[in-house]
């Protein structure tokens, strides 16, 4: 701030005061500003209003002939050179400012006389003193002949002076006004941004969408500089169809103003062009938990001023307190939403604890969750070596054997670790099928663990780039938690029900398993046939070798047996040394045929040595209803008559067509 302009302000607001305090003049409304003054504080800062108006006073003298050959110049109020005033006659300048401080000591005018040029002349020093107080504020010095000083130059002199303090307080006055004018149009202009700024606030704080406040303070700085160019970077977790909101750069030069602004999270300003024509802003998008963008704004106008930063930047907070609200309005409903789809997922997959159908309600739910183009759900397969494609809606893919650690998905699989891919083509240096083949860009996967062990892996893809948030891969992972309890879930019930049905000595399936396996067959199937093996004399062999033996031997008959059916007969433990077989869609002919191959293989290759019975029952759809119950019981009766007619041989119900075989 100026001297001027500091004397101004100091002195507004002692006459303002003083003003209020007399209440003015009611008949003259200015009356108060010829009442204006200034005030000893004042004075240390009036040097430039001092010197204005020596020239302003000096230029009047014109009109005064008889004074036009005397020398003035002017003092401040401690009696010194104001140094940019009549610099020619500096030779003077100590005569002055002695002559000077007599005058301030006395408070009247004083006399000095010198030889100027072999010329008597006096030196005179008037002191120029404030209207209400009488204070001395500065002192106007004049050199005269003594001629002219002893003809009465001195009262000439003394009224000049108290026109040069017109002059000073017409200077003064216009000061003040301007001070007044300028304070009135801030005020004025404070107001109306002020209330622009409510009127902002209010639009963006009523809107709890984060795309409508962004539109907003969009709408309002491009309305207040129509002229700028304005463009909004946002971090990647945002995603606009705003044309000019815009993803932030990866790569920004540290000079930037974009750059100084978002990692900084203040105004940066930068000017260039010829003369500074440009002006180039960044303005950080930010609130409590961080700087989620910038405002980049470039205008033309090189007379930018620092209100309008202000201005701006009080937009730009509060842009980014109504944004951070209405993100985490955003997010708590996205949380209830995400809260919601798990435990609709994981009802569904409790309805559940096959593993297909866990994989297949896993995938439906996942691609609805996500709206993501393709799913990809993979699975360990320890037969074939590989990881099988269990569930994909890109066909070519489904059952596919995958080689772990190859492509995305293997890679996931290996490494434990999960990924989330914006460009497809830009970023990976792994190859992916199902990238490749569908043209997806974007992509989110996640190993899937099952009781801590790594035994899959999901993928999700979408054609676009920057398609996936942070937020969808956390997600991933947290459902990828569900379905992998749910898988190892279904792991568990199956090996507690396989050791449920299963024989712990034999291996064999148990005696209830095989009858809920030929109640069911038996609605399905139009023939079956039951075989009951029984080792002949086996008391006598655990009596002979003990029943550790006798266990090892019937170990060793029950992997004959399960060595000489097909795949999809039902081998069990009917109870003690009796086992059983069932045959499903075969007829008495071709069951008697695997009967007689378990007869042989058992005589010829236990050790020691033992032989079996076979009885052999079978039902048609062509017969009326044959329970589970009969047909064991027919099946027992035709192993009875095995025994009694001299055993190791096979019997079938019908004894009518009753076949014996007789050993080889």
């Amino acid at each position: 701030m100026s001297e001027q302009e500091a004397c101004g302000h100091r002195s507004n607001r002692m006459l303002l005061q003083d003003n209020v305090q007399s209440g003015g003049d009611s008949q003259d409304p200015a009356a108060w500003l010829r009442e204006t003054d200034i005030v000893s504080h004042d004075l240390p800062y009036a040097a430039d209003l001092i010197a204005e108006s020596f020239h302003e006073w000096q230029g009047g003298q014109a009109i005064l002939p008889f004074a036009a050959a005397w020398e003035w110049c002017v003092l401040n109020f401690e009696a010194k050179w104001i140094e940019h005033i009549n610099e020619e006659q500096e030779r003077l300048r100590a005569v002055w400012e002695e002559t000077g401080r007599h005058s301030l000591a006395s408070g009247h005018p004083e006399v000095l006389s010198i030889q100027e040029d072999g010329e008597e002349k006096i030196i005179l020093t008037i002191p120029v003193v404030t209207r209400t107080r009488g204070e001395i504020f500065a002192l106007l010095g004049c050199m005269m002949p003594t001629a002219q000083y002893a003809a009465g130059g001195r009262h000439i002199a003394e009224a000049m002076a108290q026109h040069y303090r017109t002059c000073f307080y017409h200077q003064f006055e216009h000061v003040f006004v301007s001070d007044l004018a300028g304070v009135h149009l801030h005020a004025e202009r404070e107001s109306n941004r002020r209330s622009l700024l409510f009127q902002i606030v209010q639009r963006m704080h009523d809107n709890i969408d984060v795309d409508a406040v962004l539109s907003e303070v969009i709408n309002s700085i491009s309305a207040m500089y129509p002229g700028a160019r304005l463009d909004l970077f946002m971090s990647q977790d945002h995603r606009s169809s705003h044309p000019q909101v815009k993803p932030l750069p990866l790569l920004w030069t540290s000079d930037d103003v974009c750059a100084i602004a978002f990692k900084d999270g203040r105004v940066a300003i930068h000017t260039s062009g010829e003369g500074g024509r440009f002006v180039e802003i960044g303005l950080p998008l930010g609130g409590k938990q961080g700087v989620y963008g910038v405002f980049h704004m470039v205008l033309d106008n090189p007379d930018f001023p620092d209100v309008d930063v202000r201005f701006l930047s009080m937009v730009a907070d509060t842009a980014g307190t109504a944004f951070e609200n209405a993100k985490l309005y955003e997010r708590s409903n996205q949380l209830i939403r995400e809260l919601r789809m798990s435990n609709e997922l994981t009802q569904r997959l409790n309805q559940s604890l096959r593993l297909g159908d866990i994989f297949q309600f896993a995938f439906e739910e996942l691609l609805e969750m996500f709206e993501a183009d393709y799913c990809c759900i993979m699975h360990l397969n320890e037969e074939k070596g590989g990881l099988e494609v269990i569930a994909c809606n890109y066909t070519p893919l489904l059952n596919e054997i995958l080689e772990v650690g190859g492509g995305l998905g293997g890679q996931v699989y290996a490494t434990g670790e999960s990924l989330i891919l914006s460009d497809y083509l830009e970023n990976s240096k792994v190859n992916s099928k199902l990238m490749e083949a569908t043209g997806s860009q974007s992509l989110i996967a996640t190993p899937l663990y099952v009781g801590g062990e790594i035994r899959g892996a999901i993928m999700l893809a979408h054609r676009e780039t920057h398609y996936f948030s942070y937020d969808n891969y956390r997600l991933l992972q947290a459902m990828a938690g569900h379905i992998g309890l749910a898988v190892g879930n279904a792991r568990l019930h199956a090996e507690v029900r396989r050791l449920a049905n299963r024989d712990t000595l034999t291996g064999l399936y148990a005696r209830h398993y095989l009858d809920e396996v030929i109640q069911e067959r038996q609605t399905t199937d139009f023939c079956g046939t039951l075989i009951v093996v029984d080792i002949d004399q086996f008391k006598m062999v655990n009596d002979t070798y003990g029943h550790q033996q006798g266990d090892k031997i019937l170990k060793q008959v029950s992997e004959i047996v399960k060595s000489s059916i097909r795949q999809g007969d039902i081998a069990a433990r009917w109870g003690g040394e009796e086992l059983a077989v069932y045959l499903p869609q075969l007829g008495v002919q071709q069951a008697a045929y695997v009967a007689e191959r378990i007869r042989k293989r058992v005589q010829e290759e236990t050790g020691p040595a033992v032989t079996v019975s076979c009885g052999i029952a079978e039902w048609s759809w062509t017969d009326d209803r044959v329970s589970v119950e009969s047909l064991f019981y027919r099946a027992d009766m035709a192993l009875y008559d095995a025994k009694n007619s001299g055993r190791n041989r096979v019997v079938t119900d019908k004894k009518k067509s009753e076949e014996r075989l007789k050993n080889p």
